[in-house]
């Protein structure tokens, strides 16, 4: 079967690529207009493990407030951290921030246009540093993402399952991969594997590929990439605290900048383990249950007992009260959000901050 070209898939992006809020449209850089590196960058974080459709709003808010890496690596974390709310992955924000300074301090406020100088910087592996090369400054560097991963190995059929078979993936991207417009052919790739290539239910007909992929010959794209089966994901419990006070504030504390949800902000908690840990309230009070919440990580289940009581005292050490007006916009992660509800149904995601703590 001929190799496909990357000239018949640049034409078919052309006409559809998608229209998104960091990207330069191909007939714009058909004119000249180049990407702005920070938008660039600031997106394919975002992007990590996370969906287009979710990350739309959060670059336009980030965008809002903080224009460009020199705002961005002016800003208190802590604001960096609750504008990341909800984005979850959250060592994702710390190295943002971290990456904004070290850019903004080491590298007069530019990126480098290069992978290996790329690759130094806080949160950018090799998938990111080529990503930010080849659309941002049109290096002609091998972007291979989970739709690219989809689209190579039914263009070949290939047996070896995920992700035993990355390498031949990336190999064969590589050869694919144009010297001409490598950033447009990075996102048109993206955009195929997106649109057309689905992982359910792919488009073929439409493909400007199809008669140069070897599963659609087999009558089996959807089989491709071959995966193993998925061993069952543990399940760990806990207890969830939840303080009030009578004037609305809530008892929170910050966990470690390092492991899961590192440096946010949350109830406390008991450690989460396969057995039930005993409880360990973080002051004396008269606690009642709250109900059960759950929530699951990428390696397991989590399942809370959520216990709430009033309390009016200072807050016990390593401990803060945060304000009833900052609950909202504070940087508490989606299982830290479903504690608090369960606790007090009154604290809805719709109420305004004011970003202090009392």
């Amino acid at each position: 079967m001929q190799r496909p070209s990357a000239t018949t898939l640049l034409f078919w992006y052309d006409r559809h690529a998608r229209r998104l809020p960091w990207r330069v449209p191909p007939e714009d850089r058909a004119l000249g207009v180049l990407p702005d590196p920070y938008r660039v960058w600031l997106s394919e974080i975002m992007l990590q493990q996370t969906t287009v459709t979710a990350v739309k709003g959060y670059f336009e808010a980030f965008l809002g407030r903080w224009p460009t890496l020199a705002d961005l690596a002016a800003a208190p974390r802590d604001d960096v951290m609750a504008a990341w709310a909800g984005l979850g992955y959250y060592s994702r924000a710390r190295n943002l921030k971290a990456c904004a300074e070290v850019v903004a301090k080491e590298h007069g406020g530019r990126f480098p246009d290069h992978v290996e100088a790329l690759i130094g910087l806080p949160g950018i592996g090799p998938y990111t540093a080529a990503a930010i090369a080849a659309i941002a400054f049109d290096a002609p560097e091998t972007v291979v993402d989970g739709n690219v991963e989809r689209v190579i190995a039914r263009l070949y059929a290939l047996e070896p399952p995920l992700p035993d078979v990355k390498p031949e993936i990336r190999r064969r991207a590589a050869v694919l991969t144009p010297g001409e417009r490598p950033g447009d052919y990075a996102q048109a790739m993206m955009d195929l594997g997106a649109t057309i290539c689905t992982p359910k239910s792919p488009a073929c007909t439409l493909c400007p590929w199809s008669d140069h992929c070897a599963a659609r010959a087999g009558g089996e794209p959807e089989g491709y990439p071959r995966r193993r089966a998925k061993a069952a994901r543990p399940v760990r419990q806990g207890e969830a605290y939840v303080v009030r006070r009578a004037d609305g504030a809530i008892l929170v504390r910050r966990r470690p900048d390092k492991g899961l949800l590192g440096g946010m902000l949350e109830v406390p908690t008991t450690e989460w383990t396969a057995e039930r840990p005993p409880s360990r309230p973080p002051l004396d009070a008269a606690w009642r249950d709250a109900g059960t919440i759950e929530h699951t990580f990428t390696h397991f289940h989590l399942r809370l007992d959520v216990r709430r009581a009033d309390h009016d005292g200072p807050a016990p050490a390593g401990h803060v009260w945060l304000a009833a007006a900052d609950i909202a916009g504070e940087a508490l992660p989606s299982v830290m959000r479903k504690a608090l509800e369960a606790g007090c149904p009154e604290y809805g995601k719709s109420r305004k901050t004011s970003g202090r703590r009392v």
